[in-house]
Formats: structure tokens, sequence, C-alpha cells
């Protein structure tokens, strides 16, 4: 419980509104009483609050807490029907759909082909198709979707995207377009800074501040600091593929800034394939090659295998570790996190047998004592952010707001 905080009376009714909202999403279903006592409100404030909330439909009956001796009281839980979400990741093969309610409850998932070409309308066709396979109720108050790119805020156009997979979106005022077109408001986000977002209640929880890698076949990162994103002032913060590193290209080599150079060309997706064959170790693709290596070079094991073929696979292994250390080095340095999530299919493929090389590597590298951890996300976490934060939004908007400071009421 926290201090109460003396306002007007708007502002008390509003607020412990919020309070009871945010506290039966976490707790409800919940009886008056237990409303009273969790909130800090007088059971006759405690009626009146749950009296304007059903009224206001955000708040319904749940039944009778049976089981317990004396009067039989009624519990009570946020309205699902109050408002809807949805989730949406775009990749240059497919669209992926999630909806929930406004209590975080999934209605369903689907995924859908993404465009073969066209420009913005073969886009929208898409995307109304994709999100038709998840119907909603009613329209969702919030769309949430997840790009290889970033809205550029100063211009409102994307950015840091490739013109060749991204072709269709490059046009103006890109999610007050979409918004229109799909008829629902829209927000686009960055496919790595929604792992991220998603990672704050698994391997990042309770840690305000950390950095997710994102080693797939491209690289990426997202920046959480004080629990908050950090997009930079063009929106284009973790855009570390970019980042020059002794042993790869530069841009000037590469012909200029968005060339091939830098980080991505050291510790990428091809890259680390074609290091991990030099040693020896077959694989179609990328994350196929490191799981080999890894099975290879026997590490977990309490035997671990000996002979050339094992030795290749660990000293190939090592230096993947120590590529993915150096552009963490320059990270690490500069934003000073409490934790490293290792994130996409890479770091999945290599699990703690490559989290362990990297973390060895990184205090080599750097003065830093922030923890490295490996994703902690079931499924997508690009759909599983951009959930998230469709759901505050909405919640938001309904509610009146955010949860109040502490999430107490005022008097």
């Amino acid at each position: 419980m926290t201090e109460l905080v003396r306002g007007t009376p708007g502002l008390v009714r509003a607020v412990n509104d919020r309070a009871a909202l945010h506290l039966l999403l976490r707790q409800g279903p919940l009886t008056r009483p237990e409303i009273s006592r969790l909130t800090g409100l007088s059971k006759p404030t405690a009626s009146q609050v749950l009296a304007r909330l059903e009224g206001a439909g955000l708040v319904v009956g749940n039944g009778l807490r049976t089981g317990l001796p004396g009067r039989v009281p009624e519990t009570y839980r946020v309205n699902p029907a109050a408002a809807y979400a949805t989730a949406v990741d775009v990749t240059p093969e497919w669209i992926a759909v999630r909806a929930a309610d406004i209590t975080g409850t999934v209605l369903g998932e689907a995924e859908a082909p993404a465009p073969a070409g066209g420009g913005r309308e073969a886009l929208v066709a898409a995307l109304r198709g994709a999100l038709a396979r998840v119907p909603t109720p009613e329209p969702p108050r919030r769309v949430v979707v997840g790009v290889q790119g970033a809205v550029d805020p100063t211009t409102g156009r994307l950015a840091h995207a490739s013109e060749e997979d991204m072709a269709a979106w490059f046009f103006p005022d890109v999610e007050r377009t979409l918004g229109a077109e799909l008829g629902v408001p829209v927000r686009i986000e960055n496919d790595v800074n929604l792992a991220a977002v998603a990672e704050r209640t698994h391997a990042a929880a309770g840690c305000p501040d950390f950095v997710l890698l994102w080693a797939d076949e491209g690289l990426g990162a997202a920046l959480v600091l004080d629990g908050r994103l950090h997009r930079g002032h063009f929106g284009g913060a973790g855009e570390v593929g970019y980042l020059p590193l002794p042993g790869a290209p530069t841009a000037r080599e590469a012909g200029g800034p968005y060339g091939r150079h830098g980080y991505q060309e050291l510790a990428g997706g091809d890259a680390v394939r074609e290091l991990l064959h030099a040693h020896g170790v077959p694989g179609a693709d990328f994350a196929e090659t490191v799981a080999e290596a890894v099975r290879r070079a026997g590490h977990g094991t309490d035997v671990p295998p000996v002979g050339g073929e094992a030795e290749a696979a660990r000293a190939g292994l090592g230096r993947v570790a120590a590529r993915l250390a150096a552009g963490l080095a320059s990270i690490v340095t500069v934003v000073d996190p409490g934790l490293v999530v290792l994130a996409g299919r890479l770091c999945a493929a290599g699990g703690e047998p490559l989290r362990a090389l990297v973390e060895r590597e990184l205090r080599v590298l750097a003065h830093s004592r922030a923890r490295i951890r490996l994703s902690g996300v079931p499924g997508n976490p690009v759909l599983a952010g951009a959930l998230d934060l469709a759901l505050t939004a909405a919640r938001e908007e309904v509610f009146g707001g955010p949860p109040p400071v502490g999430g107490g009421p005022v008097l």
C-alpha cells in the first residue's frame, strides 16, 4: 500500500478507478472487501468504485466465492470485452498475427504470406488479410506492428530498413497512413525493440537497464534504460550491425554507410556459417552449423570428446564467441547495463555453451560486470512484445491513463 495523496474529487475518482482496474488485472477476480483491503480504500468507497466501473462496462461479476464461512461474497473481474489489442510481426516471408482481449487472454494467432511484390496497396491488402485471420469481436483499440526497421520520428517514414525487403513500406507518414487504410490505430516498432519489451518479464525481469543482442541472419540490439526503450533521436538506436570493428570492412571500403561492413560482416549469420565451415563444421545454414559445432565440441558433457574434429569445433565456437563479444564490448562500455540478453536463432542454436563463451570473452574485452543470459521468451518474442505494447496502449485509453504511481489510491 502506498502513501495516500490528496487531490480534487475528479482526480480522486479517476485514480481510484484506475488503481482498482489494474489491481483486478494483476490479482482478480476479487471481492469488494479484498479490493478495499488491497487498495487502502474504505469499504463504502470501494463499493462506489465498483459501481462506477460496472456501469461503464469495465468490470463484471465473476460469481460467488464459496467455501468460506459467513456471507458468500461476489467476486469481480475486468470485463474482457472492454477492449481488444492486436500484434503483428512482419518479415519478408510472412506476416504473423496475435490478438487478445484487454485482460491479455490470447484469442488466436495465425500466419499469412507476405506480399510477393507491389506497393502500398499490396501491403495494405496483405495486412488486412492477416488481421482477418484472427478477428476480434470489435476492432482492436491498438495494433502494434513489428518490422525489420524503424520509423524515423523526425520524418514519419520507415528508416533503417532494407529497400529490397521493405520496398512497399517507404511512403510518407507510414503509421498514420496505414491506420487510416486499416481503420485502426497503428504503431510501427522495430522488431528487436519488441523482443526486448517481451524480455522485461522474462530474462530481464527485475533489471531496468539491459541490452538485448539479436544475433540471427542479421545483427541488431535494443537498449532498455531505466525500464524504457531507448529509440534514439532518429529511431535508429541499436542498429549495431553497422558498428565499425577491427577485422571487418569499413563503410569507406564498402562504398557507404549502408554497404556490407562492420559488426554484421564479422558476426552475422553468413559470416558465422563461413567461419565454422572453415573449421570443418558442416551445416546448410548458420543455425544448423552452430548447433552442429556445439554437438561436436561436446560442451556440457561429462566426458568431452577428443580428436581433431572436436578440437576444430571448439576453436570455431571460440572464434564465434570472440566476434560476438567484440561488438558487445563497445556497447556495454558505453551503456553500462546490468544485463545482456542473447536472443535470435544464432544464440538459440549455441545455447548455454555459446553464452558461457561470450561471457568469458566479454570479461576479457570490457570492464563490465553485466550478467549474460539467454532469451527467456517462449515462441515468437516479437509478437509477444508487440502485444505487450498494444495492450498497454489500449488499457491506458480505456482506463483513462497509466496505473497510478505505486498502484495506490488517492484521498
